[in-house]
């Protein structure tokens, strides 16, 4: 796992080059946020619960919501963006627990304490993605935003999962202008 976010960062700080210094970090940091999903979905196929946790989600986005303010953010835009990482997470949560149960059986792998190690990770991750949601913020009207985003989750990653996840992390990240009739 660790060899493929390297690899993902490597080629996310390569092929953000063209785009503002601000986006090559917030992207590294949804990398590294959805490689914490397969750690997760390790936890929930042992613990057999399922992908879906409303209450931790609602709680996600509430304390996004009230942190918002402290990083210049409007609330509805962190809270958004955090939804986003939410349903991206679950995407590879759903696919590796597919491929698992299709397989018989999950990797062999050390399995870290969703509560005590996991969510306290995710939690500081929080936190660095919202200072770097408000550094990209005044580039997000920019017109070639969708092109800056696009190229970079668009870099062959060699895994398909990843670059759908990222695609859905990064969905609404860029603000379009109306199209012109």
């Amino acid at each position: 796992m660790k060899r493929r976010l390297v690899f993902a960062l490597l080629l996310v700080s390569a092929s953000a080059s063209a785009a503002p210094p601000s986006l090559e970090p917030l992207l590294n940091s949804i990398t590294e946020r959805l490689a914490i999903a397969d750690q997760v979905a390790l936890s929930k196929w042992d613990s057999k619960k399922p992908v879906e946790d409303k209450q931790r989600e609602q709680e996600v986005l509430a304390s996004v919501a009230a942190q918002a303010p402290n990083y210049k953010l409007d609330p509805a835009v962190a809270e958004q963006f955090f939804a986003a990482q939410i349903e991206a997470n679950k995407l590879v949560q759903y696919t590796r627990l597919s491929d698992w149960q299709f397989m018989g059986k999950a990797p062999d792998l050390p399995r870290p304490d969703l509560v005590g190690k996991i969510r306290p990770q995710l939690d500081q991750l929080q936190k660095r993605l919202l200072q770097q949601l408000a550094d990209f913020a005044p580039q997000r009207n920019n017109p070639q935003c969708p092109q800056w985003v696009a190229r970079a989750i668009h870099e062959p990653l060699h895994e398909p999962l990843m670059q759908i996840a990222r695609a859905r992390a990064t969905g609404e990240l860029c603000l379009q202008a109306p199209a012109s009739k």
